[in-house]
C-alpha cells in the first residue's frame, strides 16, 4: 500500500483577515503578525524534522509569502499553482461580514445557505470550487505517489480539502476551523483519502483567526 501524505498549511494573517473582510482572489499581502506566524510555522516544521519531498503554494501572495518562510529555512523552492487559490467570491470580495448582508443581502443569504451552484455574481460556485480543488489534489498526488507534500493554501481551500478527505457533503455546514498558519494533515492510501490531524496551532505564540472565505 502506497501512502501519499499532505501537510496543508493555511497562510498567515492579513489585514483583511483581521477586518473580517472577504478576500477570495483579491491578492492581499501578509500583515506583520502574518509574517511572524509564517516564521513560527516554518520553525515548527524544522523542529519536528519534517522530511518533505516537494513544496507547493497558491500563487496569491499571502500564500506565497507564507511559503517563502519555508523556502528560506529549508533551502527549497515552492512550486506556484493557481489551482490552489481561494474560492472566487464574486461580488462579495472586498466586503466585511458586516457589510455583505447590507450591500448584497440576497447573495449573502445564498452564500450562507451553501447553495453549491451560487456563483455570487461573476464568482465561483461551491461545486466549481470543489471540482478545482479536487483536480489539483489528484494532480499533485499522482505526480508524487508515496511522497510527503507540503502545500500552502487558503482557509476555504483547506476546508474543501477536509471535505474531500472526510467525504463531507459540499452543502453541509462547516465543521472544522482552519486557523492562520495552522498545520493540517491528510493522506491517500491509493484507494481513499483520510484526515490524519487538523488545525494544529501549538507552534504559534497567539491565537490565530479562523477562515471566513467559505
Amino acid at each position: 500500500m502506497t501512502i501519499t501524505r499532505f501537510c496543508l498549511v493555511r497562510h498567515g494573517e492579513t489585514d483583511w483577515n483581521a477586518e473580517r473582510r472577504l478576500q477570495g482572489h483579491t491578492d492581499i499581502n501578509l500583515n506583520a503578525r502574518g509574517v511572524t506566524q509564517a516564521k513560527q510555522m516554518a520553525h515548527a516544521l524544522k523542529k519536528m524534522n519534517l522530511q518533505f519531498d516537494v513544496l507547493y503554494t497558491s500563487d496569491l501572495q499571502r500564500a506565497a509569502k507564507t511559503a517563502q518562510a519555508i523556502e528560506e529555512l529549508f533551502n527549497t523552492t515552492a512550486i506556484e499553482n493557481n489551482l490552489l487559490r481561494e474560492r472566487h467570491l464574486g461580488a462579495l470580495q472586498g466586503l466585511t461580514t458586516d457589510e455583505a448582508p447590507i450591500q448584497e443581502p440576497a447573495l449573502w443569504k445564498s452564500h450562507l445557505s451553501r447553495n453549491i451552484h451560487e456563483k455570487l455574481r461573476d464568482g465561483e460556485s461551491i461545486q466549481l470550487f470543489a471540482d478545482r480543488i479536487q483536480f489539483a489534489l489528484e494532480q499533485i498526488r499522482t505526480q508524487h505517489l508515496g511522497k510527503t507534500i507540503l502545500l500552502v493554501s487558503h482557509g476555504g481551500a483547506l476546508d474543501m480539502m477536509y471535505r474531500i478527505a472526510s467525504n463531507q457533503p459540499l452543502d453541509a455546514a462547516k465543521v472544522v476551523a482552519v486557523p492562520n498558519a495552522s498545520l493540517n494533515w491528510i493522506s491517500h492510501d491509493g484507494l481513499a483519502w483520510k484526515v490524519d490531524a487538523w488545525a494544529d496551532t501549538s507552534h504559534l505564540d497567539d491565537l490565530a483567526l479562523d477562515n471566513l472565505d467559505l
